[in-house]
């Protein structure tokens, strides 16, 4: 399973991608900017991913609006979250805790 991370840091993403992996999903990752190409690439990110969480402290509107609309036109739901460090975001992976093993 792909999970799509919109948002965040980009010197983090390594040890998301290995939270993921150790988890047995795969982690991409979208900085949020959507100026130039990034709508493109955020799109494809969205389309290509099983889910996709959201982060909105660290995004633009226009990133998280995009996002969401893009799902919702799917039928597709994302997760909005404010932060999500790598606990949380080990734990949201956590089959036993979440929504996201059960999709």
């Amino acid at each position: 399973m792909r999970v799509g991370i919109v948002g965040g840091l980009e010197r983090s993403d390594q040890h998301y991608r290995a939270v993921a992996a150790e988890a047995g999903y795969e982690a991409v990752f979208h900085t949020g900017h959507v100026g130039g190409r990034g709508r493109a690439a955020l799109a494809q990110l969205v389309d290509g991913c099983d889910l996709v969480l959201i982060i909105t402290d660290v995004n633009s509107h226009g990133a998280v609006q995009f996002a969401r609309k893009r799902l919702r036109l799917q039928g597709r739901t994302p997760i909005l979250v404010r932060k999500c460090g790598l606990k949380a975001f080990a734990e949201l992976l956590r089959p036993s805790t979440n929504t996201v093993a059960a999709s």
